[in-house]
């Protein structure tokens, strides 16, 4: 186990999986402050709950005294990571590229503490963008500069790429490229703010690996790379990924009701696992809290639900979405809170098209077999005609309460 506080908790949690120098890094984080970064592409305006690890381990690293990172791919993002996709990302506008980044900057601000009026603490989170210097380079330059230092062979042998041929699919030259800028990045991140440590998930252990090698190789630099498990459900499932789609971590995207929702509906043998990840509790309460079983499991998974929708959303809308829960599911009532869509009820909506705007179902054909299957609700009561209308007359203190199942509900206003 190692030594230093940060690893030593990181390790204990589950977030290291990978490391290109253990001890080393061991010791480098008990000498000093370390600055260590984490790449985001600006692909969506928002995050979801897949990339979370990556944000607790930045905001761990922070709370032991160490440099957090938050790289935005504002150069990177106009190419596409290729780490093990089955296709080549949509190349995305400069404007796009502007307004996703723009989103992606609020997720961080309930995570990491950044310096008040342009202070550069030695712990502060920084928040570099990478189109600052990528932009800059000149082609012949960076062959120069950079590529004499890359081996196609080692190249073609990473999973990101090898998996890309095996199975015939095209990989471009301008996805093959990212490797190097991946790795272009942590050489200037190096010389720029003296970072000595690049982390990510586990698919960028080849990337990470071949900067470690250049910032060696142009600078006889010692650094280091990281990297956490892809982290996965009990049933097996890509943690994040629901029927409804990905769990994005900005309100406007999600609501704080849903975002605590997900939490709570954690599978019970997950919610050790999940506190330890995406949460500050102590681990000796969590310990306390993994030793529930029967009915307690649930109280246990309220308290993962109210801290990880705390650390998201703020204290007031975790409280609120836990009250909005208690009155809808124990008292049997229906909150304001809840989310709600506005529609023209006047001469009648079908069901189906209700439980799709509401985000209760992904497509119409989804939604007709959950109204054929007897998971919708409609003001509390099963309803399986798949040609019922919702109007005016199924309103109930101005408000119809549709559900899907018995944990997920919308409110429907009138306009």
């Amino acid at each position: 186990m190692p030594v230093s506080a940060f690893l030593h908790e990181a390790t204990e949690r589950g977030y290291v999986f990978q490391c290109t120098d253990p001890e080393g890094l061991d010791q480098a984080f008990r000498d000093g402050v370390v600055g260590g970064y984490i790449g985001f592409d600006c692909t969506a305006d928002s995050l979801h709950v897949g990339s979370l690890v990556q944000i607790m381990l930045l905001r761990l690293l922070q709370r032991h005294g160490h440099r957090p990172v938050a790289l935005m791919g504002g150069g990177t993002s106009k190419i596409g990571d290729p780490s093990l996709r089955d296709e080549a990302r949509q190349l995305l506008s400069d404007e796009k590229i502007a307004a996703n980044m723009d989103g992606i900057r609020r997720v961080f601000s309930p995570f990491l503490r950044f310096g008040a009026g342009g202070s550069d603490a030695p712990g502060d989170a920084i928040m570099p963008n990478n189109a600052d210097w990528l932009d800059q380079l000149g082609y012949i330059g960076l062959l120069r500069d950079v590529g004499v230092h890359f081996s196609v062979n080692r190249m073609l042998s990473f999973d990101s790429v090898r998996l890309r041929l095996e199975r015939e699919q095209s990989l471009s030259f301008l996805e093959f490229n990212y490797m190097i800028l991946q790795s272009y990045d942590f050489r200037e991140l190096y010389r720029r703010h003296g970072v000595r440590l690049q982390m990510g998930g586990s698919d960028q252990w080849g990337n990470i690996v071949s900067g470690v090698d250049l910032v060696r190789r142009t600078d006889a630099g010692t650094v280091f790379g990281l990297t956490t498990p892809l982290i996965t459900t009990a049933s097996g499932a890509k943690m994040g990924k629901t029927a409804q789609g990905a769990v994005w971590l900005t309100a406007d995207r999600l609501s704080a009701y849903d975002y605590w929702q997900f939490w709570r509906n954690t599978d019970d043998a997950d919610v050790g696992r999940f506190m330890k990840l995406f949460t500050d509790l102590p681990m000796a309460e969590i310990a306390r809290l993994e030793a529930l079983g029967g009915a307690e499991i649930n109280e246990a998974k309220k308290i993962l639900a109210n801290e990880a929708t705390t650390l998201a959303h703020g204290a007031e809308a975790s409280r609120e979405a836990a009250e909005t829960a208690r009155s809808t599911f124990e008292a049997g009532g229906v909150s304001d809170s809840l989310p709600s869509i506005t529609v023209a009820l006047a001469e009648g909506v079908a069901l189906y098209r209700l439980l799709v705007e509401g985000g209760l179902a992904t497509s119409n054909g989804e939604a007709r077999r959950l109204i054929r299957g007897g998971g919708a609700r409609v003001n509390d009561v099963a309803v399986t005609d798949e040609a019922r209308m919702i109007n005016p007359g199924d309103l109930r203190e101005g408000v119809v309460k549709l559900s899907a199942g018995r944990k997920q509900h919308r409110l429907v206003r009138p306009e």
